[in-house]
């Protein structure tokens, strides 16, 4: 049959990967995420942004050395090249547990924002629309998926630039607005640290989980052109753009708001744009969220069903999902991936609010373990290149050394951390599930 082919298609642009990893990194985290983080450590959350943003870097860099070396392998390969097949086998599912769940919640969020406009439609026939458009998308080759992830992330972009312009002129007071905001809002409630170090440290969790999405270039690299070239150009790009983007929203919020008036309920955003009185405000607002949460279910269709595709490879998932189309498209991915996420749409509405909340720590416990995985693999492949790349990690191995000790600590706070006692249990239980599903599919192979 035509349909049983076993590659890839290099299709994505660098352009495409350049925003893939931006969309990934900039969505709900920033947008609606940054009211948790304000409200934990207050002004002093800046910090928090800036030490993540290292730790993303040395990540990144080294995704990126890596990948020149080996450009034929993604993030799963790599790992598995490193560690074996046990290590891989679990990092890979949980990985993939990880997107099915972000991607659930994401499609139940845009369902939500739907209601906005059309509030007589139920939530469950947005969100089943919203799914259908997703993975339609998906289904056509991977060029199409980047092209729509392109201009997703480009709403999120101009979004994000408009805020920043906007914001500045009315902490400067150039723009009228009913709450003008003043430079002593970063010490007048409680100081820069109104929590103490404490309240930063724990920020550090939700900050981490913000910036987790970075890591799929490292899925995407194997439908790249020109990986050699244009990955540390993209790498470099993304870091400082991400953080461009995170710290300097975070300062202007900040400034306007005390960071204890920063509702719970909504984005913050929202609650500047609402300052200005501009007409349709709102709306915009509105749109951007949907396209951020979109773009984060557009990615998690990508990253799920690629990973089911390496893990296929090495023997880590069934041969059946091995097999692409003509266009390259893992397709029998996509379905288990859909019909997961179909599942977990259904069952939200069967259950408290609450069990999508404790599920959705496990996205943060899975991307630390991953970025972990990421520095180690590096560490250990670093004396196994044949030549020595062009791309590398400055102060090597100090810099890898310095990542996995860090995101270790931040790993222990969160298991330690009594408010994440369930989703940590259910995370527990997962990895214990899937170590003992690696040995025994390791003793059949």
């Amino acid at each position: 049959m035509e349909e049983n082919h076993h590659d890839l298609r290099r299709g994505l642009l660098p352009r495409h990967v350049q925003f893939i990893a931006l969309a990934g990194m900039i969505g709900t985290g920033i947008f609606k995420g940054s009211s948790d983080t304000l409200n934990l450590a207050g002004p002093s959350v800046v910090i928090a942004y800036l030490i993540g943003g290292l730790l993303l870097f040395i990540v990144m860099a080294a995704l990126g050395e890596m990948a020149t070396v080996y450009p034929n392998l993604n993030v799963q390969h790599l790992i598995n090249k490193a560690f074996g097949f046990r290590i891989s086998f679990i990092v890979g599912w949980l990985y993939w547990i990880n997107w099915v769940i972000v991607t659930v919640v994401e499609l139940i969020a845009s369902g939500s924002f739907l209601q906005y406009w059309f509030p007589n439609i139920p939530l469950w026939l947005l969100s089943l629309i919203c799914t259908i458009l997703i993975v339609g998308i998906n289904l056509f080759q991977v060029k199409y998926y980047g092209e729509l992830e392109f201009w997703f992330a480009g709403v999120k972009i101009i979004a994000l630039i408009a805020f920043i312009i906007l914001g500045s002129l009315i902490l400067l007071g150039v723009f009228p607005s009913t709450n003008p905001g003043s430079f002593s809002n970063y010490t007048a409630h409680g100081g820069f640290f109104p929590h103490g170090m404490g309240g930063t440290l724990s920020a550090f969790l939700v900050v981490m989980f913000s910036y987790g999405g970075a890591e799929l270039i490292g899925i995407a690299v194997t439908e790249t052109k020109d990986t050699k070239k244009v990955l540390p150009k993209i790498i470099k790009g993304t870091v400082w753009r991400v953080l461009l983007f995170y710290i300097l929203p975070i300062l202007i919020i900040c400034g306007i708001i005390p960071w204890n008036k920063v509702s719970t309920e909504e984005s913050p955003f929202v609650q500047v744009f609402s300052l200005t009185g501009l007409p349709g405000a709102a709306h915009v607002m509105n749109f951007v969220l949907l396209t951020a949460v979109l773009s984060a279910a557009n990615s998690g269709i990508y990253a799920t069903s690629r990973t089911l595709f390496s893990m296929s490879q090495t023997g880590e998932a069934p041969k059946a999902f091995v097999k692409t189309t003509k266009n390259g498209v893992p397709l029998n991915g996509i379905i288990l991936t859909t019909l997961c996420i179909l599942v977990g749409v259904f069952l939200s509405y069967m259950t408290p609010d609450q069990v999508i909340s404790y599920l959705m720590s496990i996205p943060g416990f899975t991307v630390l373990l991953l970025w972990v995985s990421i520095c180690c693999a590096q560490l250990k492949l670093r004396t196994q290149y044949a030549d020595t790349p062009v791309f590398r990690v400055k102060w090597y191995p100090y810099t890898t050394i310095f990542a996995i000790l860090a995101l270790t600590l931040i790993f222990f706070a969160f298991i330690f951390n009594k408010q994440n006692m369930i989703g940590t249990t259910v995370c527990l239980i997962i990895v214990g599930l899937l170590a003992i599903l690696s040995f025994i599919k390791k003793l059949k192979k």
